[in-house]
């Protein structure tokens, strides 16, 4: 079927993070009614049919309760997926069930490390990374991601230099990387890996955007690289992003090693309790797994048109913003230092003066400064209203 990604649908009533009033009054401290939310990372698109009719079906058996989630229909969806769409044979024994990624980070930085102990993330980076590891008593090693020329790489040799610290224990890598939109190539992510495994460190790989790849890139698993990292690595995938479902709280943890698996697994299941999932989680992960393709190849085609819209606009109103070219995700990176503004001035002109709700930079640790994040996964008629905005704020 053809879906029609340019239709507006009213999110307020859903009591939606993203868009309900009560939401942004309690993060942006505003009462204003002609705000424009291109936040929190999820779309203003409907899922995929499939989906919406397994959740109807669903909720017509008029009874929700209990779950039991591991059966070959839950397994197949995930093996299935992940061979077809990423080469990736797993087997169904390393799938671990977790309510999101982000709890689950949560409880892998208290089962593979001490209160004490380092963990390295790369900055700009997803802000849940930094609370994490601080909220249980570790500390952040920030391995900022090297800016110039509009592009980001690794810096290999503060990263070297970091691992070499016996108290680091973790490296939380993002692939593809949120907020800067990097999709990082098989040798980049090669030499990061070799780095962990010469210095004993642990790899969580957050890879919920890994279906949202840009034309012209190619996406690379990180367990996939070798056999060593996959047994050195703990893959984070989940349905939320790729088929908008984020609030079904499903998602798959993927780890290939024994040893590692079952100790994560003693912390859910034992110290948390977690081990039942969301009713209409495991029918939308599954119906959204065997037959959401047409509606994701359909939603990149959208994707990267918004994109290309955005990019060609700031180029020809916003002469002193740079785009920087996405190649993955559905988040556009914008450095807004050239206008000359420090970073609560800007926060003020998006907010109070071109009434947008982005998500600022400086969240996203150092490196952020003077920049903002835009969600681009919305009706092309909002992404323009919203730049239309900045630009008579400006």
């Amino acid at each position: 079927m053809k879906y029609d990604f340019d239709r507006l649908i009213d999110r307020d009533p859903s009591f939606s993070l993203k868009c309900s009033k009560q939401a942004l009054q309690k993060f942006f401290e505003t009462d204003d009614d002609d705000l424009l939310s291109l936040w929190v990372a999820d779309m203003d698109f409907q899922c995929p049919q499939p989906v919406i009719e397994a959740i109807k079906k669903r909720a017509n058996e008029e009874i929700y309760g209990y779950n039991w989630h591991k059966t070959p229909a839950y397994y197949d969806a995930v093996t299935d997926w992940m061979h077809r769409r990423h080469g990736w044979k797993v087997d169904p024994d390393w799938i671990t069930f977790s309510p999101g990624i982000v709890p689950a980070i949560y409880m892998m930085v208290q089962t593979f490390s001490n209160i004490g102990d380092k963990i390295i993330i790369q900055s700009p980076v997803y802000y849940p990374f930094f609370s994490a590891i601080t909220n249980n008593g570790r500390h952040v090693l920030i391995n900022q991601l090297h800016y110039e020329n509009k592009s980001y790489k690794f810096d290999l040799e503060d990263f070297e230099e970091k691992a070499k610290d016996p108290l680091t224990k973790i490296f939380i890598l993002c692939s593809p990387h949120n907020p800067v939109g990097r999709v990082w190539t098989q040798q980049e992510l090669k030499r990061i890996g070799e780095i962990c495994l010469e210095n004993d460190i642990l790899v969580i790989a957050d890879e919920i955007h890994h279906d949202l790849i840009l034309p012209g890139y190619q996406h690379t698993l990180f367990s996939t690289i070798s056999e060593d990292f996959e047994q050195n690595t703990i893959m984070c995938t989940a349905p939320s992003k790729t088929f908008n479902m984020a609030g079904l709280q499903i998602s798959n943890i993927i780890i290939p090693n024994e040893k590692i698996r079952e100790s994560f697994n003693h912390t859910i299941l034992h110290r948390n309790g977690i081990h039942i999932p969301n009713t209409f989680g495991i029918v939308g992960m599954i119906a959204a797994y065997n037959d959401g393709l047409e509606w994701l190849e359909q939603v990149l085609q959208y994707i990267n048109s918004n994109f290309k819209y955005l990019k060609e606009f700031v180029e020809n109103e916003l002469p002193d913003v740079d785009f920087i070219d996405p190649e993955g995700t559905y988040l556009a990176w914008l450095d807004f230092k050239g206008i000359g503004m420090n970073d609560e001035e800007l926060k003020n002109l998006m907010l109070k003066k071109a009434k947008v709700v982005l998500d600022d930079g400086t969240m996203f640790g150092p490196g952020g400064e003077g920049f903002e994040r835009i969600n681009v996964a919305c009706p092309k008629s909002i992404l323009e209203s919203c730049m239309e905005r900045i630009v008579k704020a400006l």
